[in-house]
């Protein structure tokens, strides 16, 4: 087949994007298939003009939106695509606005009786009244420390702890650097457990093993440095899970691509506290695909290679209705 990957983007996971599109198009020629890179530049253009990329678009069996954040990975490209009757890896427009969007997908799993981190999005006024932002924060019974981040984005990009009315302040005027609407939550004690979901060509969805971040000690948290400059930070995979909570996991893993209508792939990520109940942190419904990444990692401790992975994909977005 012919497989166009897209890459890079206007948001601030350009480079990121870059390398997963990379990994994705060294596996695409792996697999037999011809690979067909498409860049997008840093201002969201297409390298070879709007016009040539439609052509070339439409002349492939299948595309991979490989693109983190947005712009890419929040519904507009997949419009696109569907515009021009090109079939596409992984989720649609209306799952992929979502779960891009941290306080609808938290809305959304919330309303399904789907437990989610604490927390409430701030906008308008609020960005800039701190009493107003206080209030909502007290309303919610919220108190520091804080995590404070965009509502949409990844890769950690403009996310700030917060442990006072200073700190909260900078934060919230850092996080709105990357979007209007800016999420403050709970700071979630215990642990950070990722889980892949993979769907098959069969309409199967599965999971890969969990994986299991001890991210950088030297690094407040598990910030982009500790993602992806760190060499100390440690991707544990099998995590180590009693079954119990590692069939819980899973379920509720499922249930969130489901609630959401994803398809193709997703990483749900969860904080397990030290007491209580494990809760959502968030989606990737195109999550970080480089060789390192935790997706890829997650699918080879389950005994998928990178390629199969890959090659999944493609058969299941060729295979959808």
């Amino acid at each position: 087949m012919k497989v166009a990957v897209v890459m890079g983007g206007a948001s601030s996971e350009h480079d990121v994007s870059l390398a997963s599109g990379k990994g994705i198009l060294k596996a695409v020629e792996l697999l037999g298939h011809t690979a067909i890179p498409m860049l997008l530049d840093a201002q969201g253009n297409w390298s070879d003009g709007q016009h040539e990329a439609i052509e070339i678009l439409q002349a492939c069996d299948v595309t991979i939106p490989a693109l983190h954040g947005e712009g890419g990975e929040d519904g507009r490209l997949q419009g696109f695509l569907e515009q021009l009757h090109v079939p596409y890896v992984g989720s649609g427009i209306a799952a992929s606005a979502v779960g891009l969007d941290k306080h609808l997908t938290k809305s959304v799993l919330k309303a399904h009786g789907i437990p989610v981190t604490p927390g409430v999005t701030l906008r308008g006024a609020e960005l800039t009244d701190a009493e107003a932002a206080l209030q909502k924060l007290k309303a919610a019974g919220l108190d520091f420390p804080l995590f404070v981040k965009p509502a949409n984005g990844g890769s950690s990009f403009g996310v700030t702890r917060a442990t006072n009315l200073p700190t909260l302040l900078a934060a919230i005027a850092e996080a709105t650097e990357f979007d209007a609407h800016v999420l403050v939550e709970r700071e979630m004690t215990g642990r950070e457990i990722d889980l892949a979901v993979l769907e098959f060509p069969d309409g199967r969805v599965e999971t890969a093993p969990a994986l299991e971040i001890r991210p950088d000690p030297d690094q407040p948290f598990f910030t982009a440095a500790a993602k992806y400059d760190s060499d100390a930070t440690r991707f544990v995979v099998p995590a180590p899970l009693d079954p119990e909570l590692a069939m819980r996991l899973r379920r509720t893993a499922i249930d969130v691509f489901e609630v959401l209508g994803c398809a193709g792939l997703a990483r749900v990520d969860f904080f397990v506290p030290r007491a209580g109940e494990p809760v959502v942190n968030e989606i990737n419904t195109f999550p970080g695909f480089t060789p390192a990444s935790q997706f890829p990692r997650m699918w080879a401790a389950g005994g998928m290679s990178y390629a199969e992975v890959v090659d999944t994909l493609i058969r299941t977005a060729v295979a959808r209705p």
